[in-house]
Formats: structure tokens, C-alpha cells, sequence
């Protein structure tokens, strides 16, 4: 757990600090448990407008709502892959903020596959090939 001091309240504030990654995507979360309700801002910006989509915005929430943690502040730097991709990022570093806050959180969340990383990346292209498995097209003549 890191301590950060803010300069106009002198107060320290414990968050905890993970990872997540899917795909190329790759997430800082920080997270502290408590204030009131849940604030989630994402590379600077707030939930609802860096993921426009309604299925998006669901996907970091998902953590909080399988634990039942209804106060919480989240502070996401996001990067690399797709917006999807880029969502589940965050949803695994939320997820593996709250184990380490409460390991008693680890059961639900795994059964649900919060903990599980997607490790698919796209194949490399090969020397003399069209594109990493397609050869080129044959020709009769």
C-alpha cells in the first residue's frame, strides 16, 4: 500500500496500486477504498466519456458490484490495444486491487473470471507470406 499527501488538507490517503493487461492493452489502476460512492476517472477523464458505450462503462464497474463494495475512488492510466480491450484492462486491475485489499474478495471475483488475464495477442507476420499464416496465392500460368 503507497501513501500519497495532498498539499491543501496535509492528510494521507492509502491507495493501492495494480496492473492489468488484455491483450496489448495495458492498465495502472489506483485504488482507494472508502469516500462515498464509486468514482472511477480513466486517463484523467470520467468513466462515461472515455468509455462512451453502456457495455463498456459496465465492465469496470463489475468488480465493485461482485464484491459488494459500494465506495471506492479509482485513478486509471490506460494505454495500447482497443477500447474493449483497454475496458477488461481496467476491470482486471480493479479486481486485483480489491483481493489485495480483501483477500476474502478472490473466490467470487475468480469464479466470475475477473482475475483471469487474456493473454491473445495478434501472430506476428512471416517472411514470405501475405500475412502471418496465408501464404501467397498460387498461380497456374
Amino acid at each position: 500500500m503507497k501513501e500519497i499527501k495532498t498539499k491543501e488538507t496535509k492528510k494521507i490517503e492509502r491507495y493501492l496500486a495494480t496492473v492489468g493487461r488484455r491483450k496489448t492493452a495495458a492498465a495502472r489502476a489506483r485504488v482507494t477504498v472508502g469516500g462515498k460512492g464509486i468514482h472511477i476517472t480513466v486517463n484523467g477523464r470520467e468513466l462515461a466519456k472515455y468509455f462512451s458505450v453502456k457495455k463498456l462503462q459496465d465492465a469496470p464497474l463489475a468488480p465493485f458490484a461482485a464484491a459488494s463494495l459500494k465506495d471506492a475512488a479509482v485513478s486509471v492510466r490506460v494505454s495500447g490495444g482497443g477500447v474493449r480491450a483497454q475496458a477488461e484492462a481496467v476491470r482486471l486491475a480493479i479486481a486485483r486491487a480489491l483481493v489485495a485489499h480483501d483477500p476474502a474478495y478472490r473466490p467470487r471475483l475468480k469464479t466470475l473470471g475477473f482475475l483471469k488475464r487474456d493473454p491473445r495477442m495478434v501472430e506476428r507476420k512471416k517472411p514470405g507470406l501475405r500475412k502471418a499464416r496465408r501464404p501467397q496465392q498460387w498461380r497456374k500460368r
